[in-house]
């Protein structure tokens, strides 16, 4: 019987080992299909920690319904009276400039009234219809590509931030194509962002959809009852009989004609053979296992950097807290020169998060701009968040809990070239039949994006399988 074998049970695990078992299911083949964690619990970074009523995300806090891959698998799981909605408090975002919170204007009426943008910053961006096409054959970043189309002004102030909340990344390190390929695509086949809202307004109205253009993301803000966890813990449950907790995969070999995987369990080590091996891992995990294959395609994976980010978690009582938290969240420019990136009004966008009478603020630190913040010891960074808050937001009241989560290497960052390495990781892989990677090191960090890209990966091996290539 072919074995397949996944190594790794964040959300790109998971969802690559149920839509394998559905894809190999309706094509009428046996297949065992095994799932290795190296921690005790299934999810990665998809974690919900639940205290004294409180509900803190360790990461992510939900997918956007812009893209339909994430709301399609929750129906399909047959999950959806467990979604949360976003409340509307979470389409107001905010920018601190200037000592200020301003908030981001989704509207053209809205953007010329706001303060955000001095009149010149906000005359420059209406430039952007008779700015200069893109550079031929160059992976432009996205810090130059704000300069060219919006201005310094509005890197500073919008590009900045929206890459920084995304990515904890620097805009001029970033690939404008790998980090936002919409909007790469939307230059290079209308001309412009202008003419390509424009034109896609159009051809919406066509399509008799009523959804107003807006330069927010787009789409709902949704999660679960409980937390994002909610998602992981369906998947996993489901996939229960072939998952094994606690088992850490050391390497990654060929040995007459099987691939042999070196398991670690409670000290104990072993190993596996497979037909086929999913690495469902960061890219540097994924490096070091098959480093002793193919030390050309551990070079490449090595190449995808990471940026360390800190999540604190701060409860407060609503009373006391001085702010009333009226939307999604705030971020900071880096010319602010702030020690957090921003921080989420958690129970404002999703308010089960809190008890009746509480509120519950996420603030980020560290990213590329200040990894050594990151990194501090919790009882330090809980004291700079504080302060930090105080100077943003006003808060001055003590919280009724705090809780700290490291991520040492947190976020995949895109950087320029990084569509060159990812050809340099499809041509090894090639010499290596029956590997497949897929992470949100790759085509996308966001949920709906490792939704998709899992769908794909086992639609690919369900088709290798087929034709024998696998």
């Amino acid at each position: 019987m072919t074995r397949i074998v996944i190594v790794g049970a964040g959300i790109s695990g998971l969802c690559t080992t149920h839509y394998l078992v559905r894809e190999l299911a309706a094509a009428g083949k046996s297949v065992e299909i095994i799932l290795f964690e190296a921690e005790k619990v299934p999810g990665g970074k998809m974690r919900t920690i639940c205290e004294d009523g409180f509900h803190m995300e360790w990461g992510p806090n939900g997918f956007l319904t812009n893209k339909p891959h994430s709301l399609e698998l929750v129906k399909e799981l047959g999950a959806e009276d467990r979604l949360a909605p976003s409340s509307d408090a979470a389409r107001k975002r905010f920018i601190f400039s200037g000592g200020v919170l301003h908030r981001l204007p989704e509207t053209p009426p809205a953007f010329f009234r706001s303060r955000l943008l001095s009149l010149r910053g906000r005359i420059r961006i209406l430039g952007e219809l008779f700015a200069p096409g893109p550079p031929r054959g160059v992976d432009e970043s996205l810090g130059d590509f704000a300069r060219r189309r919006l201005g310094p002004e509005a890197l500073e102030k919008l590009i900045d931030p929206m890459v920084t909340g995304i990515y904890a990344g620097n805009p001029d390190r970033m690939s404008l194509a790998s980090c936002f390929p919409l909007i790469h695509d939307l230059e290079s086949k209308y001309g412009g962002l202008v003419k390509g809202m424009i034109a896609l307004k159009r051809e919406r109205r066509r399509a008799g959809e009523k959804r107003e253009m807006s330069a927010g993301p787009g789409g709902v803000l949704m999660s679960f009852d409980h937390g994002v966890q909610a998602l992981t813990d369906i998947l996993a449950d489901k996939l229960s009989d072939g998952l094994h907790l606690g088992v850490k995969v050391n390497r990654v070999i060929r040995r007459e004609g099987k691939i042999l995987l070196s398991l670690e369990e409670n000290g104990l080590r072993g190993e596996i053979d497979a037909d086929v091996a999913v690495l469902a891992t960061p890219a540097y995990a994924a490096a070091e296992m098959l480093g002793p294959l193919d030390s050309s395609l551990r070079g490449a994976l090595a190449a995808i950097p990471y940026s360390a980010i800190s999540v604190v978690a701060l409860g407060y009582d609503k009373k006391a807290l001085g702010n009333p938290l009226d939307g999604f969240g705030f971020l900071i420019p880096r010319g602010e020169r702030r020690k957090i990136l921003g921080a989420l009004w958690d129970s404002s966008v999703f308010p089960n998060r809190a008890p009746e009478g509480k509120a519950l603020v996420r603030a980020m630190v560290g990213g590329v701009r200040a990894p050594a913040l990151a990194a501090l010891p919790p009882a330090e960074l809980l004291e700079l968040v504080r302060s930090e808050l105080t100077v943003t937001m006003g808060v001055t009241a003590d919280p009724v809990l705090s809780r700290t989560f490291f991520h040492e290497k947190g976020i995949p960052q895109y950087l320029v070239g990084h569509g060159k390495v990812l050809g340099r990781i499809e041509e090894r892989l090639a010499a290596t039949p029956g590997i497949y990677l897929n992470s949100n090191a790759y085509r996308g960090i966001a949920l709906n994006d490792c939704v998709l890209q899992s769908r794909l990966t086992a639609e690919r091996i369900a088709r290798d399988l087929h034709t024998g290539i696998g």
